[in-house]
């Protein structure tokens, strides 16, 4: 452009001859120059893509030389405290819990549960079409952290920074390809305005309320039958929580408790810990106060149980003493539930200072409902003004404010376990409360990533983005291209593979909760990091920490601490 508008001007005579000559040479040599450069940087880039694609063929001939090269690397600690922020337990004097899936763990009974019962209630009060009754809880398909979008009527796993996962996406029970992803929303990333749109699945509970959401879709698509998503959430969402406050789901677990809750001796071990250091313990749930009782009874039967009869078998001088218990040691039942012949599974209020019923969470963080006394007796709430707390005394409802009011405990040394992340903690952690987020899934996920085979995949995903990163930066001339394409092409069916063979291993639907199949970190894992100070498994974890434990991040780990990165580096093949 600049040449042919110097010739232009040489033309008309508006230069000097000097200064045209010197001007059209210099421009001259400023073309071929470019032209070499250009020339240069494209043969550079085909000796790159040639080079790369010879990486690529030395990194599958030694893969088999992974597992060697993985077998020393350090493993996650599948009963660890994870930190987000500083915790200092030495300075918390107050310990708050939830109760479903903090302190009571259930069985996956449970979900199919309160799939069936919401189901028939879909049909018999919402008439909808009897042949959704065919449809069975699917505990292969759910993870913990979907989205549902009410507008367009998809389930969807979002990662970080709020985009869509590219095998995360399901109308009904059917995956979506990426292609029909953009199709749907133009693009993977989803805008302020389509977030609207979307609901949150965060706890446990959910579980069942996204494969009903699923399946009853799935029903329509398959019957050809118009309908409005929203209609459905509305619809499975009333169903699943009239199985809740109707009572439908408590009265089936106490009805078999040995069916649906999990004994887990060690947590009470835990609470009686703090109560020896001095601790302050309070019980804050939206359960009523009927169920909780039920089954806090029913988790402590199993340590008098056990103990009974491990005293019937010293005295018997029994040699074979699991002829009566699985309980080894007596100076441990001892050590678990003290000297105290009283505390039985009808006096584990004595555990807390403060207990709090049907607290509706998280409306409770927020609002300016009164507390009222529930009579344990007569099942009715008193009419007298709260103004302090009794141990001996059950409270309903409530609010933060007057919470805090009444006891005169600081935010800053309380900390309150749950496992919503919106529910339970997002309030507590705004009022200045510590917070620690008791997640289930993570155990089993981080037996995953210490195993062998999901590192090995690992292993090959960041040999491969290392490989696609190079390929990216390389210039390829137009010559070159079907070259660069193939390899592009390889590489990238190599990654599916691998992103596949991953996200398998934890779900065949979602993947890992806590991990998207590009490895990146999950919506779910978003919350955790704003919500929860400190994350766990299960609340006994806590035992195998002192008291005095100073709780802080690793330094090395920039967003989730229990994910290990595997870098490509230990795996060059160049």
């Amino acid at each position: 452009m600049a040449l042919a508008r110097l010739r232009l001007l040489d033309r008309y005579g508006l230069l000097s001859p000097a200064l045209s000559a010197t001007a059209l040479r210099s421009l001259g040599d400023l073309r071929a120059l470019c032209t070499l450069s250009t020339t240069l940087r494209s043969g550079a880039g085909e000796d790159e893509i040639e080079r790369i694609r010879r990486e690529f063929d030395d990194a599958k001939r030694n893969y088999l030389s992974i597992p060697a090269a993985i077998k020393d690397m350090p493993k996650m600690n599948p009963q660890g405290i994870y930190v987000n922020k500083n915790v200092k337990l030495d300075d918390l004097q107050v310990y708050g819990f939830d109760y479903d899936y903090t302190l009571s763990h259930y069985s996956e009974h449970l979900q199919c549960l309160i799939y069936d019962l919401a189901k028939r209630h879909l049909v018999n009060e919402l008439k909808y079409p009897e042949s959704c009754l065919q449809y069975e809880y699917d505990r292969t398909f759910p993870i913990r952290g979907l989205y549902y979008d009410r507008l367009k009527g998809c389930l969807l796993k979002l990662d970080f920074f709020g985009s869509i996962e590219p095998d995360g996406c399901f109308f009904g029970r059917q995956r979506l390809s990426l292609s029909e992803i953009k199709e749907l929303y133009g693009t993977r990333h989803i805008g302020r305005d389509q977030a609207r749109h979307l609901v949150g699945l965060m706890d446990v509970f959910c579980f069942s309320e996204a494969c009903l959401i699923a399946d009853i879709v799935q029903h329509f698509i398959d019957a050809k039958l118009e309908f409005d998503p929203s209609y459905i959430y509305e619809d499975v969402n009333q169903s699943i929580q009239h199985v809740h406050r109707s009572g439908l789901i408590h009265r089936q677990i106490l009805s078999e408790p040995e069916k649906f809750l999990i004994k887990k001796s060690q947590v009470f071990r835990f609470l009686k810990m703090l109560k020896e250091k001095g601790k302050k313990l309070f019980l804050l749930t939206n359960s009523p106060f009927y169920f909780v009782d039920g089954g806090m009874r029913y988790l402590l039967e199993v340590l008098f149980l056990n103990l009974n009869l491990l005293n019937v078998a010293c005295q018997r001088n029994m040699k074979n003493i699991f002829a009566y218990s699985n309980i080894l040691c007596i100076d441990y039942f001892h050590n678990l539930v003290g000297q105290d012949q009283h505390f039985d599974g009808n006096s584990w209020r004595e555990l807390f200072d403060v207990v709090i019923a049907q607290a509706n969470k998280p409306t409770f963080y927020n609002s300016d409902h009164p507390f009222r006394v529930y009579d344990t007796q007569k099942d009715t709430l008193t009419f007298t003004a709260v103004d302090k707390f009794l141990p001996d005394q059950v409270y309903y409802h409530g609010c933060l404010k007057s919470f805090l009011q009444i006891t005169k405990w600081k935010g800053s040394e309380v900390i309150y376990f749950g496992d919503h992340l919106l529910s339970d903690l997002r309030g507590p952690s705004k009022a200045g409360w510590r917070t620690a987020a008791v997640i289930r899934e993570l155990e089993d996920e981080i037996e995953i990533q210490n195993g062998d085979s999901y590192r090995f995949q690992q292993a090959k995903l960041s040999i491969i983005h290392d490989l696609l990163g190079k390929v990216h930066a390389a210039v390829v001339s137009t010559e070159k291209g079907q070259v660069y394409k193939a390899l592009l092409n390889e590489l990238n069916a190599e990654r599916r593979q691998c992103r596949s063979g991953m996200r398998d291993l934890f779900n065949t639907s979602f993947g890992a909760t806590f991990l998207t199949d590009t490895g990146r970190e999950s919506s779910f894992s978003y919350h955790i990091h704003q919500y929860a100070d400190i994350y766990t498994s299960k609340l006994e974890n806590f035992l195998s920490y002192a008291p005095e434990s100073w709780l802080h991040p690793p330094h090395d780990i920039k967003i989730m601490p229990h994910n290990a990165k595997v870098p490509a580096s230990l795996f060059s093949t160049s």
